[in-house]
C-alpha cells in the first residue's frame, strides 16, 4: 500500500473551498495582480513574498466568461491570467493498467484525482504542446515539464492504436496521436 497515495486521499476527502459560487458581490472592479504562465503571482509586478496569500487568493479565484476574478460576498476583481492559474507540481499513482488511480497536486496544496471530472489532456501554448489537468469549476492547472515526464516515463502506455494513454479512475486518456 502506497502510504503517500494514501494520505493524499485523505487531504481529498477532508478539503473545502469557501462557497464562490453562491456570492453575488456588488462591488466589481480588478486588482493589478497577474498570474504568469509558470504559475508564479504577481502584485504590481512584483512577486508575492510571501506564498500564503495567493495560496489563500487561490481559494476565491474563479472563471467567467474566460476571464479570472477574485471573488468574495462583497467584491469581485478581476485579475491577469497568462495561461492558467495553478502548476501540476507532484503526483502518486496506485494501482496498474486500467485499476490505476492517479492523484496530482498543485503548486497550492490543492489535490485532484485524474478523473472523469478532472481530466487530463494536452492542447498548444505558445507553439509547444502543454499538458493540463482540469482542476475546479473551469479552473485548470499546467502539467510542470518535470511531472510530465515522470508520468510519461512511469505511467504513460502505448494502447495499440497508435496512441500514448494515461488509464486514471478506470479512464483512458489520450495524451499524443500517431506515436506509439
Amino acid at each position: 500500500m502506497n502510504r503517500a497515495f494514501r494520505d493524499l486521499e485523505a487531504l481529498i476527502e477532508s478539503s473545502s473551498l469557501p462557497p464562490v459560487e453562491s456570492w453575488s458581490p456588488s462591488k466589481i472592479g480588478q486588482i493589478d495582480i497577474r498570474i504568469r504562465s509558470d504559475g508564479v503571482w504577481l502584485h504590481e509586478g512584483r512577486e508575492f513574498s510571501r506564498n500564503s496569500i495567493p495560496k489563500l487568493f487561490a481559494t476565491v479565484l474563479v472563471r467567467e466568461q474566460d476571464r479570472y476574478y477574485l471573488k468574495t460576498p462583497q467584491e469581485k476583481l478581476r485579475i491577469q491570467v497568462d495561461d492558467v492559474p495553478f502548476v501540476v507540481v507532484d503526483f502518486e499513482a496506485e494501482g496498474s493498467g486500467s485499476h490505476q488511480k492517479v492523484i496530482v497536486s498543485t503548486n497550492f496544496d490543492e489535490h485532484v484525482y485524474i478523473d472523469h471530472e478532472h481530466h487530463i489532456y494536452t492542447t498548444e501554448f505558445q507553439g509547444e504542446k502543454r499538458p493540463y489537468v482540469h482542476i475546479r469549476s473551469g479552473l485548470k492547472a499546467a502539467v510542470s515539464r518535470s511531472v510530465y515526464y515522470r508520468l510519461a516515463n512511469d505511467l504513460v502506455v502505448a494502447n495499440g492504436r497508435d496512441e500514448l494513454v494515461l488509464w486514471s479512475c478506470g479512464v483512458e486518456f489520450v495524451l499524443a496521436r500517431g506515436v506509439a
